[in-house]
């Protein structure tokens, strides 16, 4: 049996295959056109349904936030911050210097606290020559008059 042998007879029309087949194509286009418009609609209603909420608190928030940015001048914040980075670096390599500075300081007192561990034994030297001084020259004293008696006694007479 095939579609074109097909004949379906409704009161006194009758449809041959292919027209059957194009009726058939056309009910069910229909049919889902209009439950496709029937889910619409209710959904529509439900949507129609439901209540707005009040959103003048909302609306009031935004307008203080917004008020709060234009006052706190929130839209140079980039720059500023860009400008505190840069300063945050030159801070960095000033404090590098510092600490090359410290280590510096540190090495020269090292060497003044030498150096005055030099002049402290320079001054106990300088101390110790003045008594030795004074002690070369008693002895020259007692030398040379050492000499004389050794010259009175080789030449008793003169």
């Amino acid at each position: 049996m095939s579609l074109a042998d097909t004949e379906l007879t409704i009161g006194k029309t009758k449809l041959k295959g292919i027209w059957i087949a194009i009726v058939i194509t056309i009910g069910t286009s229909i049919g889902g056109t209009a439950f496709t418009a029937s889910t619409l609609y209710s959904r529509l209603e439900t949507v129609e349904a439901r209540s707005i909420p009040n959103i003048q608190p909302l609306q009031e928030s935004i307008t203080l936030i917004q008020q709060e940015l234009k006052d706190n001048n929130v839209s140079q914040l980039q720059g500023k911050l860009a400008e505190l980075g840069v300063n945050l670096a030159t801070i960095a390599k000033q404090q590098e210097k510092l600490l090359e500075i410290q280590t510096e300081v540190t090495e020269l007192r090292q060497k003044v606290a030498e150096m005055e561990s030099t002049v402290t034994q320079a001054k106990l030297l300088a101390d110790n020559m003045s008594d030795l001084d004074s002690s070369i020259e008693h002895l020259k004293s007692e030398a040379d008059s050492l000499w004389l008696a050794v010259d009175y006694l080789g030449n008793p007479l003169k």
